[in-house]
């Protein structure tokens, strides 16, 4: 993830729209098209069972990607060794609904040209992910734990019923790609951030949001009270 990020930001294209690039993982932006799209998979009784079991995985998903922010702000539950403080969301849910939504915008193209589609959505999902830590909000290792679950996410979702194979009006898949298209430059950004940290702060009862620079603090405060000597051979402590 790091060398393709020091290969990508060299490139003028990349460099320059990587604040744009990153809006493509925002739930506000991903969220709406993906229930819109299930709502018409519901319709059909042969992708019926594919929309529940998407709906499913990517609940599943996003709860646990919530859950990993909550415990590190209200508890400091991460690790200073993977500078990991929760999964990244914007990973996690570009990974979870983009392959699904171009599988159900190419449904009614020939089949191989469908799975080609698909091929080429987790490419564009990577590069959201590269985004977030070009956009410094997110570390690697934050990154890849959001690419992998809703990779994971999605794939159980098409292993259960298959990608999908439909046919419906055309008026479809042009609301939805008009809203992929000018929803980002559209769409406001929601304070997520500042609700799961009122969130965490609410349930852990700690005045103040456990952060990063905290964490990395502890860490190279007891690194540095630790002999030399006794950090061999010894399993690193997270913060």
């Amino acid at each position: 993830m790091q060398n393709f990020y020091a290969m990508s930001v060299s490139i003028p294209f990349f460099s320059n729209y990587w604040h744009l690039i990153t809006r493509l993982g925002e739930v506000q932006y991903l969220l709406p098209a993906a229930l819109g799209v299930c709502l018409v998979l519901i319709r059909s009784d042969g992708t019926r069972l594919l929309a529940v079991r998407w709906l499913q995985t990517l609940l599943i998903a996003a709860f646990i990607t919530l859950a990993s922010k909550i415990a590190f702000i209200g508890w400091g539950i991460g690790s200073a060794r993977f500078n990991f403080t929760g999964v990244s969301g914007h990973a996690m849910f570009a990974a979870s609904i983009v392959p699904l939504l171009v599988a159900t915008l190419a449904s009614r193209f020939p089949q191989g040209w469908q799975k080609l589609a698909v091929f080429l959505s987790f490419a564009l999902v990577l590069l959201v992910g590269v985004s977030r830590v070009a956009v410094g909000a997110h570390s690697a290792s934050e990154v890849i734990a959001g690419l992998l679950l809703g990779s994971t996410a999605s794939a159980m979702a098409i292993a259960h019923k298959g990608l999908p194979r439909g046919s419906w009006n055309q008026y479809v898949p042009m609301v939805v790609l008009a809203w992929l298209v000018l929803a980002p430059f559209q769409t406001p950004q929601l304070p997520t951030h500042s609700l799961v940290t009122w969130s965490a702060l609410q349930l852990s009862g700690h005045a103040k949001p456990y952060t990063r620079t905290d964490m990395m603090r502890e860490h190279h405060a007891r690194t540095a009270r630790q002999p030399a000597s006794d950090l061999k051979g010894k399993p690193f402590s997270t913060g």
